[in-house]
């Protein structure tokens, strides 16, 4: 299962029991903010697109949207979202809760959006649809062992803290 990757992933870095597994289901951004109990701009979504070698993730806030204009600007390709198969394929998760940690695809490459750096922590699934972990964006950076910080999103500079 995905999120035993994740939990023995974490684990091995002293924190398995910062995992949340929780009782509903956090698949959606809404979803995960009720149930962990914050906004939904703090769910740090990952959405995955296809690219000539494999897979593209993109971490964002929660309240973020893929500006299909700076995603080819950042990227040379358009932004095609993989379908839920070759999703669950390429990264391990099936989404709802794909998430950039425990995978051992290396064609897949992690960005994460400048969205999130307003937070303090923000809140990345853990590998099923109804988990999630609180992290520094640091932590996020270091743990999801990301190529870089991207600006591929737009929708989200609107939303106060």
């Amino acid at each position: 299962m995905s999120i035993e990757k994740v939990r023995a992933f974490f684990a091995a870095r002293g924190r398995g029991g910062d995992v949340l597994e929780f009782p509903v289901s956090s698949a959606t951004v809404e979803l995960a903010a009720q149930a962990v109990g914050v906004i939904p701009a703090r769910i740090a979504k990952t959405l995955s697109f296809k690219s000539p070698e494999g897979c593209v993730l993109v971490v964002m806030a929660g309240d973020a949207r893929i500006d299909n204009r700076k995603f080819k600007d950042q990227f040379s390709m358009k932004a095609s979202m993989l379908p839920p198969e070759d999703a669950l394929a390429l990264t391990g998760h099936a989404v709802g809760g794909v998430c950039p940690f425990a995978i051992e695809n290396e064609t897949v490459k992690t960005y994460l959006d400048v969205s999130m750096k307003r937070f303090e922590t923000v809140f990345p699934a853990a590998g099923s649809g109804n988990s999630a972990i609180e992290l520094t964006c640091a932590e996020l950076e270091d743990y999801s062992g990301a190529a870089g910080w991207v600006d591929v999103c737009k929708g989200w500079e609107e939303t106060a803290v």
